[in-house]
């Protein structure tokens, strides 16, 4: 059985010390096959906040799957943002800003959604979609298979449509064709899972998108507390679901405990080569 733990939107810069305390406590004892951070990593890219986040990433120490998000790139500082968006993300956490994880039970794929010329909003290229189908069609049938954006490529509220992001249909439609079997997202701090494979959309192939909430910030919204997710797959065995299991941050007790779980059947209609 591979666990990996979804964790996005930690703000460093606005973190809680004690919610980072129990979370890594979590992740150490939990020791998960990876863990995915899927962006909005610091609330302003200053360097501080950059290794505060690298701090944090080593004290659990297992393997990591990083992107930025659209909070990862300078805001006030015009100059930084135009020449060098990336650069305090890259010093931390190398120069790829679309890393990848690959063993026998699993098929990370990152895409960096994050744009300079953009306040808040990300994008996915056609460039980029075809890179990504590229990799899932040489996934193997044990791998579950996991595409990690930023911005969420489906929301359920209609104050979040804003937020979408651009090219997102075109993006769900090709991965869903190509095998991927998970989206997963962070940026509007809302945890959910839904199926992308809907009468109105009619995918080749089965696909479901799984957001995170705000792992370590004091900045939830609605009340909706600090939460990541665990996805348990077992790649030697039933292959044919996952499970989704959101944790969240007890104010009382000082801990993550276990909350809602979601099924997510894999069903790949397609055969791929």
């Amino acid at each position: 059985m591979s666990t990996i733990a979804h964790i996005s939107d930690t703000h460093f810069g606005t973190e809680r010390p004690a919610v980072v305390a129990a979370l890594t406590e979590l992740l150490v004892s939990i020791r998960p096959a990876l863990v995915i951070l899927s962006g909005d990593v610091t609330q302003r890219a200053r360097r501080s906040q950059f290794d505060a986040a690298r701090r944090f990433v080593d004290g659990y120490d297992r393997p990591t799957l990083v992107i930025p998000g659209n909070h990862d790139i300078p805001l006030a500082n015009v100059f930084a943002r135009i020449f060098s968006p990336f650069a305090g993300y890259r010093r931390a956490f190398g120069e790829n800003l679309a890393p990848e994880f690959v063993n026998d039970d699993v098929l990370a794929i990152g895409v960096n959604t994050a744009r300079p010329r953009r306040h808040k909003n990300g994008e996915v290229s056609d460039e980029q979609i075809e890179r990504v189908c590229a990799r899932l069609r040489q996934a193997t049938d044990a791998q579950l298979r996991i595409v990690v954006t930023h911005q969420p490529v489906h929301v359920i509220r209609e104050k979040d449509v804003g937020n979408l992001l651009i090219n997102h249909e075109r993006a769900i439609a090709a991965w869903a064709a190509a095998g991927a079997d998970l989206v997963l997202g962070g940026h509007i701090h809302l945890p959910y899972v839904r199926p992308l494979d809907t009468p109105a959309r009619a995918l080749a192939s089965e696909l479901w998108s799984v957001q995170a909430g705000t792992a370590l910030s004091t900045r939830i919204r609605e009340g909706i507390s600090n939460s990541f997710n665990l996805i348990r797959h077992d790649a030697h065995g039933d292959r044919s679901a996952c499970l989704v299991e959101q944790w969240d941050y007890n104010e009382a007790n000082g801990r993550f405990d276990p909350g809602g779980k979601t099924t997510v059947p894999l069903k790949r209609y397609t055969r791929y080569t």
